[in-house]
């Protein structure tokens, strides 16, 4: 059977006498529709039909014109001189430490065609980079979770109760954020099942109860959903957990025995340190959230058996580790946390796997080889590092010095998406005397770039995929070959690397064949049950065998059963509810620790609706953009933001035009649309619209591809992670 597989899960390739076509995966029982669309870009009109130069960066211009400049057509062979050179120019005038490496993890499904590793061996090889840590998806709870419970449940998924635990125990689940099924179409290796709406719908049919709190209804996958104020989930968390402490419904002795630093969150509670104790009557009036709710809500999770979900949209704000750290404290007052499919999750149906049963294909990669260079920011620190060559930045309770970066390399991902602050990151983008980009379509990143190479497709290459958060592996077929004069990251990677003197070395003798079945042998070395390398490309596909009930571990339990047999990794081997680094007076998270407030009051107040950036539901990020889904979700050219209609009735906009949505960094032209289900206040534009700035007639940029992130605040969500914080952007809205 010949497969395709994407982040969008597995595709079976027809080629009938119209072409080929991509269609469902019979054996996946909820396919996701986005994915199939991926042939829609072989001929786009965005598409890079060979290696580019900008004008300027020729003409010698340092940067200035970067992103509002033409390009050049060049040999794909003299592109590669031209790389090779400005690498061993930066190397010898600057420094390795002038070098920075930039990658994202979504660049592809496939183990050996994934940009970040190839583009980082041969970096590595050239004498090292600086690099980037964490990710903006997780990378504020990904910091924060080992000061609370210890470094094994840092990554995303590892804190979380497994779906047949939670359905089988049927706890209240209270969720902040919601669970969008959309979100739950990816997997960062792919999959062969997408199996979340099946383990909540057979929660249900179990008689599973599950409240959502979030400023949009759309949030809530089930049962009831309760508007809450975005940025206010701490406040909410802690109103609760205040409930359980004056209605003595805290057991303080089996408290003291798991967890340490009680006392100071009980002092906190009460207000010993601020005067404010943290009723629900304090926090109905930040939270919009009903006092009398709010004590119902503690009373159901101390009742118990109860889950809580965080969304990990909630850390992806200013003080951002606040949500995840109330939620510790009050599972744990309530007596739930390490229970068998309760406590707390962190993101069911973040990703196709988060909750999934299952044993983990952990397997290898294309081997990146060490890095000479020890330098890095936090992945989120992008503009900084670049504004501020020189400077320091706290994290994690070190200090990091900022590089002088002259080179910036990038293969894989779109930082003029992901990131926050967008026209301040393009201004910072102009600082290096040299960008180079490898990338497959026209994207903003690669129109501020000046060396530009062309990336073949995903379906024009053949590849393995796997998750090592998943059990399926996948042979990936190529559908199509290339268009003339492209070619894999890996093959112009090669050419570079032969002018380096180092083809060797980096290919190690291996075609790019040799390399995928080298790759696959490697996870038959791992799991003997694996299918030889023959029978696997002929059935295109191999899954792990269901782990048996005993072997799926729950985060904590063994912990909770017996503290000193099984200690956490933690100063003081327990939970730790107050941890020393975090509340640390010289670190500005201890401060919004002590005193709780809303993720966005560093924002203007005078602006009126709390900006919602979702992930889109008809794209990954800004992938597939130009696929028939986001074409479809488009309307009068235009992303879609939606508000409830008496904010669209103040702003004087009618539903289904034009408009603007505008701050101090910036504007986005949109289409508003009313919409009941999201909370007053507030707006939903999903992210993923393309970032196109047009100078204005008053000299301000608008952006017309409709991204948010062109309003979000580029600020660490604290000294200790330093993690995005796109949370709690505050923006007004007017007729276009």
């Amino acid at each position: 059977m010949e497969l395709f597989a994407s982040h969008f899960g597995t595709y079976e390739i027809a080629r009938d006498a119209g072409g080929p076509e991509l269609r469902p995966f019979r054996l996946d029982p909820a396919p996701s529709e986005v994915g199939a669309g991926f042939l829609a870009l072989a001929d786009h009109p965005t598409r890079i039909r060979g290696a580019m130069v900008r004008r300027g960066w020729l003409a010698g211009d340092g940067g200035a014109g970067r992103g509002n400049d033409d390009f050049v057509a060049l040999d794909l062979e003299a592109a590669c001189g031209l790389a090779a050179r400005e690498l061993m120019r930066v190397r010898a005038t600057h420094g390795n430490r002038a070098i920075f490496g930039g990658a994202y993890g979504w660049g592809s499904a496939g183990r050996f065609h994934h940009p970040q590793s190839q583009l980082k061996k041969l970096l590595n090889l050239a004498g090292g980079f600086v690099s980037a840590r964490n990710t903006y998806s997780y990378g504020t709870a990904k910091v924060l979770i080992p000061h609370l419970v210890g470094a094994a449940y840092s990554d995303p998924g590892a804190f979380n109760p497994s779906w047949d635990r939670i359905t089988a125990t049927r706890p209240f689940l209270l969720s902040f954020g919601g669970m969008r099924l959309a979100n739950a179409q990816v997997e960062a290796g792919g999959t062969g099942a997408h199996r979340t709406r099946s383990w909540i719908e057979a929660f249900a049919a179990a008689g599973g109860e599950m409240t959502t709190l979030s400023p949009d209804g759309r949030d809530a996958p089930m049962g009831d959903h309760l508007p809450l104020n975005a940025g206010t989930d701490a406040i909410a968390l802690l109103a609760m957990a205040h409930v359980l402490l004056v209605e003595n419904r805290v057991d303080e002795p089996a408290v003291r025995r798991i967890a340490a630093g009680y006392d100071g969150i009980r002092a906190l509670l009460l207000g010993h340190g601020d005067g404010q104790p943290k009723t629900p009557a304090w926090a109905e009036a930040l939270t919009g959230l009903p006092a009398e709710r709010i004590t119902a809500l503690a009373r159901r999770l101390s009742e118990g058996p109860a889950l809580i979900n965080l969304a990990w949209s909630l850390q992806r704000a200013v003080a951002g580790e606040q949500p995840y750290w109330a939620a510790v404290v009050l599972a744990t007052l309530a007596g739930q946390i390490g229970r068998a499919g309760c406590g707390i999750a962190c993101g069911l149906s973040a990703v196709s796997s988060v909750g999934n049963p299952l044993r983990r294909l952990r397997g290898p990669a294309f081997e990146q080889g060490p890095n000479p260079v020890p330098d890095y920011i936090p992945v989120a620190r992008i503009t900084e590092m670049l504004e501020r060559p020189g400077g320091t930045i706290p994290y994690n309770g070190e200090t990091l010095s900022l590089p002088d970066i002259r080179l910036v390399w990038w293969a894989g991902g779109n930082p003029f998406h992901h990131h926050q602050d967008l026209n301040r990151l393009a201004r910072a983008w102009r600082r290096p005397e040299t960008v180079i980009v490898h990338d497959s379509v026209w994207t903003a990143t690669a129109r501020h770039a000046d060396i530009v190479f062309p990336s073949a497709l995903p379906f024009e290459r053949d590849d393995i995929a796997a998750s090592s958060r998943d059990d399926w592996i996948v042979r990936s077929s190529r559908v199509m070959a290339p268009p003339e004069g492209i070619e894999t990251d890996h093959a112009i990677l090669s050419r570079i690397a032969a002018r380096l003197g180092l083809k060797d070395a980096f290919t190690e003798g291996r075609s790019e064949a040799g390399w995928i079945a080298h790759l696959y042998e490697g996870y038959r070395t791992a799991f003997p049950e694996l299918p030889d390398w023959e029978t696997f490309c002929a059935t295109g596909h191999a899954k792990l065998a269901d782990p048996a009930p005993a072997e799926v571990t729950q985060p904590l339990e063994a912990f909770l059963s017996d503290p000193e047999a099984h200690p956490l990794a933690t100063p003081s081997g327990r939970i730790e509810l107050m941890p020393a680094l975090v509340t640390r007076p010289d670190m500005r998270l201890g401060s919004a620790l002590s005193q709780p407030r809303p993720s966005d009051l560093e924002e203007d107040p005078a602006l009126p609706l709390r900006l919602l950036s979702p992930q889109p539901e008809t794209r990954l990020h800004s992938q597939l953009d130009g696929a028939p889904a986001a074409e479809a979700s488009r309307q009068l050219g235009c992303e879609v933001a939606r508000l409830h209609p008496s904010d669209m009735a103040h702003a004087g906009v009618a539903d289904g035009t034009r408009a603007l949505l505008e701050n101090p960094r910036g504007a986005v032209l949109v289409v508003a649309r009313a919409d009941g289900r999201v909370m007053p206040g507030h707006v939903v534009l999903p992210t993923g619209g393309w970032y196109r700035p047009e100078h204005q007639p008053d000299g301000r940029l608008l952006d017309l591809g409709g991204n948010p992130n062109t309003l979000t605040r580029d600020a660490g969500a604290s000294e200790l992670s330093q993690g995005a914080s796109a949370g709690g952007a505050r923006v007004a809205l007017r007729p276009a």
